[in-house]
């Protein structure tokens, strides 16, 4: 079955899709361009998804999402890593994962350390800056595998949702043996949406998390060890979710 056109933003147009449309499709060229780093300085980043570890949070009793976790702060000029903290939201963003303090793997000094992973993290921060006005945003990051092992893979076991956050970024870094995984972007207070399938490495979708709720449909397997891998990343202004909760 074919998937729908994906909806590619114009890299100039980042900032004015996310204002009028409440969310931006970049292609992984245009990613990498915003960057400043090539494609090639990205993938180096690629290898620590075959050692994220199993999250055992998940309420429908699942073990096909494994992930690490890791928060760093953005001032504008440099970003920090903060020590390493508990994810939380309230039960109005995640009715299935709500209210918990999940303390995940972090992510792995290497990879924090890979100055692609510096580039990039700065460089979406700046493009939040451009819509809602210099910040000093609070950058929660998520590696995710979704896999096939015991037959369906839920990326949003949750369904459609918001974040609570500003600004969320998923991009997609492999997708290997699998069917499904098609993203869905709504409006918030609308009938408007849109459906696609984010099928390259380093292909982005960042979305303003106030005006729209997304979600990733389930993946089945094509063969043996399939799975899905993405990158999140939220902004959010005026602290961490969860600080002093």
């Amino acid at each position: 079955m074919s998937t729908p056109q994906a909806p590619y933003t114009e890299p100039s147009q980042l900032a004015d899709a996310l204002r009028t449309q409440g969310y931006a499709l970049l292609r992984p060229a245009d990613l990498s361009h915003l960057a400043g780093c090539s494609l090639a300085e990205l993938h180096s980043l690629v290898p620590s998804w075959d050692r994220l570890e199993l999250d055992n949070y998940l309420k429908d009793g699942g073990r096909y999402r494994r992930r690490r976790h890791s928060c760093f702060i953005d001032d504008g000029a440099a970003l920090a890593q903060t020590p390493h903290r508990a994810h939380w939201q309230p039960v109005e963003y995640n009715a299935l994962h709500g209210g918990m303090h999940r303390l995940f793997a972090p992510m792995e000094p290497d990879t924090v350390a890979n100055p692609a992973w510096t580039r990039l993290l700065r460089a979406l921060g700046a493009a939040c800056s451009q819509v809602r006005g210099p910040q000093r945003w609070f950058v929660e990051a998520h590696q995710f595998r979704i896999d096939t092992t015991d037959g369906i893979g839920r990326p949003t076991p949750e369904g459609a949702h918001r974040d609570g956050v500003d600004f969320v970024a998923v991009i997609l870094i492999d997708r290997h043996a699998i069917k499904g995984g098609e993203t869905r972007v709504f409006e918030a207070d609308g009938p408007a949406g849109q459906r696609f399938t984010m099928l390259e490495p380093w292909t982005l979708l960042l979305l303003d998390d106030a005006a729209v709720i997304h979600e990733s449909t389930p993946i089945q397997p094509l063969g043996e060890h399939g799975h899905r891998d993405t990158l999140v990343l939220t902004w959010r202004a005026g602290g961490f979710q969860g600080e002093g909760a």
